[in-house]
């Protein structure tokens, strides 16, 4: 097959250019499409319980999701003139399109009885730019109605907040950027004017500027991706030529890969922004591999078509299985239900055979059309340093295998005690430094008002009405008073805290009435709470049902991490159990902290499935590759000992397990068994170049790849590298683990691997090793030339009556 992949490929050079120039031009306008996503992305698949429940408490109170918050800490705020700024910060962010509504200290409401009409009036507690004696009086009502203490300040540490609801489909379409841009203005001039510094908070908020920080680094990457994948190139081959035609390879790649995104309707998301440059990273070894063999070659004979032919038929089908078992490794993603890995899966497995393919057909006919390579471009092959270092390794292997198995085995020992110091955990923003302002803005709002985390008590009472009985009340008076017990939560906020406001309201607004109304007067207070389409009406509906049978009780908490809200999750159910009886009441705990939680945890519990289905996948690509159990065993293993030590590292060190550290694993495997792939496919040649003799058949193998299994190492050692300067803690953690374990994978394949197969021997390498399923390449097995002769001029193939290979 490959003879024939070979022939077509030299034969319709033009052609192929043509068609790729065109699919790259379409690739190119199809990119267009692409937009940015700033919507959280579900990790729970849509037939969880626990996200059924929040849908469930979605449709029955809307989603908690559209508000943004801003904080002030001012120990001067009920001055004139602080207040008159608040007041004015609060108009101006009320009037820009998109916003629904605020509420702040200054824009708080009182109810004042009219029992007139035997109703409550909802009245501004503060007017408008009021003097210091009129603000005086004002603050005085305003400091004795509890219900805002709490919920819009902080008394002790002089902190306010100001809550800012956002138009759902403005936050879902284009505009969303504009509109908090718009707000963030606003608060720029208020800083200017007061000096008091504003935090900014809320998971609008959050998806905004992370998405904003993603698409910044998209285009860093890209272009760092190229810088040092370019200079390393250069490095290795001291040819401009080389460089320049790898570079163009991988940048068609990228346009693909963009282009495929806007194709498939893919968003960007902090994994598929990470798509181009990985291209980049991960097809670069497909020319390394390419060009490394064209020369070998070419030195050999002096024929450069020769070469090319042998570089399609022999390392094309090598790095055709090296680009499928990475693509496999990222595919295993498509298996975890969650949509973030199933797009970026999709996309990575896609690009990755692209980039193979672009590789396979670009770097041939390219270099076919360019003059020979001259002696200066392929005396990379006998430097002097990497010769000596492929020596010592193949001593090594010969002369120290029971070290290395020693080593191996210590390395082993130290993984299990690493492993066991391994801890699983996730934060909402774990992946921002934490001296970013994004960060630092979250503990503003968790140190003064208890967190910004939503966590949502649904109650079930099943009877209409019941919501408001005086049994129901006091128990969700009894359970927030339990629940508050919590130092990770803020105060609850229900429809007993309206009652209770109301209570305050009916008796002249002394704080000693505020709390639930008595058998005495609880018919005339409820009788004045408001109805219909008045202004109360919104907050009483915001917490209770239309039949008055649902009720819901809001919280704020702390990103406390999946550790202690698994704890606290199974805390806070036990005690809603305790106090509304599951036999009597149906309840649900619920909002976008649990269903983070539960989602995180979900993802990790996948990626490991993912993990073990990537290592069952590509051993059984090597079993269908060399036909011998034994075989593949002895293949994986020096691809497991890198994930073992790096999980010690991640143990010893403190890094947990969370779905960005543990992709590392899928990854690095996938791209790690490359080189085992290569080193193999060669070994099992030599064996029928060296009579069975598999001494001389490692060292051969050894010797032939071992130089561009370092050059490929390498390059993805710090093209992964690259990672590590991103301003995402996960993006940092996957660059870094990622490049650890690719250095210590190559250190394995060319000592450990060698060295199992010396000091085995025989019991590993059998008969159906030596006629595998799939013939790799052979050296015997050459292209029939006489059936090729490619004529430059024109760019097209035709027959040729000689008898020896030849170009015109």
């Amino acid at each position: 097959m490959w003879i024939r992949i070979a022939s077509f490929i030299l034969r319709n050079r033009l052609p192929i250019l043509i068609v790729l120039g065109l699919i790259t031009a379409f690739m190119g306008f199809q990119s267009r499409k692409i937009e940015m996503s700033y919507q959280y992305a579900p990790l729970l698949p849509e037939d969880d319980p626990v996200y059924e429940e929040y849908e469930a408490f979605a449709k029955q109170f809307g989603n908690e999701g559209n508000l943004i918050v801003l904080g002030v800490q001012d120990t001067s705020f009920f001055e004139s003139g602080h207040f008159h700024n608040w007041q004015q910060l609060s108009q101006n962010i009320e009037n820009i399109e998109g916003v629904t509504s605020v509420l702040s200290a200054s824009d708080s409401y009182r109810l004042i009885r009219d029992q007139i009409n035997r109703k409550f009036t909802v009245q501004s507690v503060f007017q408008e730019s009021p003097e210091q004696e009129t603000l005086d009086s004002l603050k005085n009502i305003f400091d004795r109605l509890p219900f805002y203490e709490g919920l819009l300040y902080n008394p002790e540490t002089d902190a306010y907040l100001l809550g800012i609801t956002l138009d759902k489909e403005v936050l879902e379409s284009p505009a969303r950027v504009a509109l908090i841009d718009s707000i963030k203005e606003q608060g720029h001039v208020y800083e200017q004017i007061t000096n008091n510094q504003l935090h900014y908070s809320g998971l609008p908020f959050i998806r905004v500027e992370t998405a904003e920080m993603i698409k910044k680094e998209l285009n860093m990457f890209i272009w760092l991706a190229l810088g040092i994948t370019a200079i390393i190139i250069f490095l290795f081959f001291r040819s401009f030529k080389v460089t320049i035609f790898s570079m163009l390879v991988v940048g068609v790649a990228v346009i693909w890969a963009l282009g495929w995104q806007g194709i498939m309707g893919f968003k960007v998301t902090i994994l598929t922004g990470m798509i181009p440059p990985l291209i980049i990273v991960i097809g670069i070894p497909n020319s390394v591999f390419l060009l490394n063999k064209f020369h070998h070659e070419f030195r050999n004979h002096g024929n450069k078509i020769k070469s090319l032919q042998r570089v399609i038929r022999k390392i094309g089908n090598a790095t055709f299985l090296t680009n499928l078992t990475t693509a496999s490794g990222f595919a295993t993603f498509i298996f975890t239900s969650s949509d973030l890995l199933i797009e970026f899966g999709i996309m990575a497995a896609i690009n990755i055979m692209m980039v193979f393919v672009l590789s396979l057909l670009m770097i041939p006919i390219i270099f076919s059309f360019l003059d020979d390579p001259k002696e200066r471009h392929v005396q990379h092959l006998d430097r002097p340093f990497f010769e000596k270092i492929i020596n010592k390794l193949v001593h090594i292997s010969l002369r120290h295998k029971k070290i290395v198995f020693l080593g191996t085995i210590g390395l082993l020992i130290f993984g299990g005690f690493g492993i066991s110091n391994m801890k699983t955990t996730g934060f909402m923003l774990d992946d921002v430094p934490h001296d970013h302002q994004l960060y630092r803005d979250l503990k503003f709002f968790e140190t003064h008002f208890s967190g910004l985390m939503p966590l949502e008590i649904m109650i079930d009472t099943k009877k209409p009405k019941a919501v408001i009985a005086q049994s129901t009340l006091q128990k969700m008076d009894r359970l927030q008073e339990k629940l508050q017990e919590f130092p990770e939560l803020s105060q609850g906020l229900s429809l007993l805290n309206v009652v209770k406001f109301s209570r305050q309201a009916y008796y002249n607004e002394n704080p000693a009435y505020y709390s639930i109304p008595g058998a005495m007067d609880r018919n005339f207070i409820l009788s004045y709470l408001p109805r219909g389409g008045s202004t109360g009406a919104g907050i009483v509906s915001s917490f209770v049902d239309s039949t008055q049978q649902k009720a819901r009780i809001s919280f704020r908490m702390a990103d406390v991490g999946t550790t202690r809200m698994l704890e606290l999750d199974q805390e806070i159910r036990a005690v809603v159990d305790s106090v509304f009886p599951p036999g009597a009441y149906d309840t649900s705990v619920t909002g976008s902290s649990v269903v983070f939680f539960k989602g995180t945890d979900y993802l990790i519990r996948n990626l490991f499935i993912s993990l073990g289905l990537a290592i069952l996948l590509i051993a059984s690509f090597m079993a269908w590759m060399f036909r011998s159990k034994r075989m593949v065993v002895v293949s994986l293993f020096p691809n497991l000992v890198p994930l073992i030590t790096t999980a010690a590292l991640m143990g010893f060190f403190e890094i947990p397990i969370k779905p960005s550290t543990i992709l590392v694993f899928s990854i690095a495997f996938g791209i790690s068994v490359d080189d085992t792939i290569h080193f193999l496919a060669k070994y099992r040649q030599e064996l029928g170049q060296t009579n069975w003799s598999i001494r001389a058949a490692t060292v051969l193998a050894l010797k032939e790849t071992g130089r561009s299994m370092i050059y490929t190492s390498i390059i993805l050692f710090f093209g992964f590298g690259i990672f590590t300067v991103s301003g995402f803690g996960g993006t940092v953690a996957l660059g870094a683990l990622v490049a650890f374990t690719l250095l210590v994978a190559l250190f394995s394949n060319l000592i450990l691997l060698p060295s199992l197969l010396l000091g085995l021997e025989r019991l590993i390498t059998n008969e159906s090793f030596k006629e595998p399923m799939l013939t790799i390449y052979n050296e015997e097995e050459d292209i029939d030339y006489d059936e090729l002769k490619i004529d430059q001029n024109s760019g097209k193939s035709h027959k040729s009556e000689d008898s020896e290979p030849t170009q015109n």
